[in-house]
């Protein structure tokens, strides 16, 4: 498929997955300050309560979208693709996978990115998390620190506004029901120990 390019084109990715009515609703959605307390305080309790390990960005972010639909009257999608800083791909690579596939496995193994759109709006609650790792691309590494400092847990904004402090986030797929419930057993299974 090819790249995303406008809220169009992501509407019709949100249809793909989850049907017209909601990429109708994903379309004509604008967030409110309430909106924005509930997904920060959302992030905070998870956040406190998460293991920080290394490979869990997704599973962080899957927990995080379950989170806001539950408190969110607002269409909230788990999103995969490429996470670039001023135009370096530095998690994923651009290329089209299948998604149902990747994500339909018990462990997910792919080098992408998995962040949260609530209707025309970025919630990524890993990408943090991810520049303080070990294994962390340098150049996100760099950048996150030096734009945002060292102790955040939470970036949230418009999806085109990112750009402007150098992150470009590419949808390649907007991740199923089911998706959502794969990754979110893994995530359990992380919290519980096993």
């Amino acid at each position: 498929m090819p790249p995303v390019k406008d809220l169009v084109q992501l509407g019709q990715r949100v249809a793909a997955t989850h049907g017209w009515a909601a990429a109708k609703a994903f379309k004509a959605y604008a967030w409110t300050e309430a909106d924005q307390a509930r997904i920060a305080a959302c992030a905070a309790d998870l956040l406190k309560v998460f293991p920080q390990q290394p490979g869990t960005g997704m599973l962080l972010s899957a927990a995080l979208a379950v989170q806001l639909e539950r408190h969110l009257n607002a269409p909230v999608h788990l999103v995969a693709g490429t996470l670039s800083i001023d135009g370096t791909p530095v998690r994923g690579d651009c290329e089209p996978f299948d998604g149902a596939q990747v994500f339909g496995e018990d462990k997910p193994t792919w080098n992408g990115h998995v962040w949260i759109m609530v209707g025309a709006h970025v919630v990524d609650v890993a990408i943090f998390g991810l520049a303080r790792s070990a294994d962390c691309h340098p150049e996100l590494a760099r950048h996150v620190h030096s734009v945002f400092g060292q102790d955040k847990g939470l970036y949230a904004d418009q999806w085109r506004r990112a750009r402007r402090v150098g992150l470009e986030y590419e949808p390649q797929y907007v991740l199923s029901s089911e998706d959502v419930d794969c990754l979110m057993t893994a995530a359990y299974r992380l919290l519980s120990g096993d």
